[in-house]
């Protein structure tokens, strides 16, 4: 699964990030010890919390979503398609025509054009 660089970041985000106590200006060592220490736990507790109750909830959510859309996409989208080019061939001819008078002349041009392109690399 890729992340975004956005929730690296923020996965990555430690206590200095957080806690922008100027270093000439540190509270009591065992303070500051403390409360990383408080930060770093609660950062990992929580998330391994919030992952225990929303990972399971959110992989149904989705699954059923993405069952639903396949679903939808396999029985209606395709025989719906499927179903206006055999009812309607006339516009399957013209979409030919307009890409066979528009579209395949501008790709021949475009690639005799490049045809001529030569590329030399000399290694002096």
């Amino acid at each position: 699964m890729r992340r975004t660089n956005q929730s690296l970041l923020l996965f990555q985000l430690g206590f200095e990030d957080v806690i922008a106590e100027p270093e000439l200006t540190h509270s009591f060592d065992k303070v500051w010890i403390c409360s990383h220490a408080l930060f770093e736990l609660s950062k990992y507790v929580i998330y391994k919390v919030l992952t225990l109750v929303l990972a399971i909830p959110m992989a149904l959510v989705v699954g059923i979503v993405f069952a639903t859309l396949s679903c939808l996409h396999i029985w209606v989208v395709v025989p719906f398609v499927k179903t206006c080019l055999m009812v309607l061939p006339s516009v399957q001819t013209v979409w030919k025509s307009l890409t066979d008078v528009f579209v395949v002349p501008f790709f021949q041009s475009l690639s005799r054009c490049f045809a001529m392109v030569n590329i030399r690399l000399d290694q002096e």
